[in-house]
């Protein structure tokens, strides 16, 4: 039992959060593209009627840490469904999902 406690110790990682990142960013599009060696995500905020969007963030990461966060993602939203019910994807009829960019869809605003 203390063996264990031990191990489960050992493999704990404090995580830090600079104050900076704490208010965290929103995109609501994605750019996926990778290279032999790393996969290369840009989170952006694109704005209603605005023909620029802007990366938000970039990260970079090797193959297999991609498929570790695509496993992590699969679960997550597994658990959130169980909890919240099913996750809609807003997409117009017939347009195909594209494999490198997830433009999530905006609201319609009214004034």
């Amino acid at each position: 039992m203390a063996n264990e406690n031990q191990n489960q110790n050992q493999n704990q990682i404090k995580i830090e959060i600079p104050k900076e990142e704490l208010q965290g960013r929103y995109a609501n599009m994605a750019m996926i593209a990778h290279g032999p060696n790393d996969f290369f995500i840009d989170m952006i905020l694109r704005g209603p009627n605005m023909p620029q969007a802007r990366v938000q963030s970039r990260i970079i990461m090797a193959p297999q840490h991609a498929k570790e966060l695509m496993l992590a993602l699969q679960d997550n939203i597994r658990r959130y469904e169980q909890n919240f019910g099913e996750i809609k994807i807003m997409r117009p009829a017939g347009a195909p999902a594209n494999g490198n960019i997830m433009d999530f869809p905006l609201p319609k605003g009214q004034a």
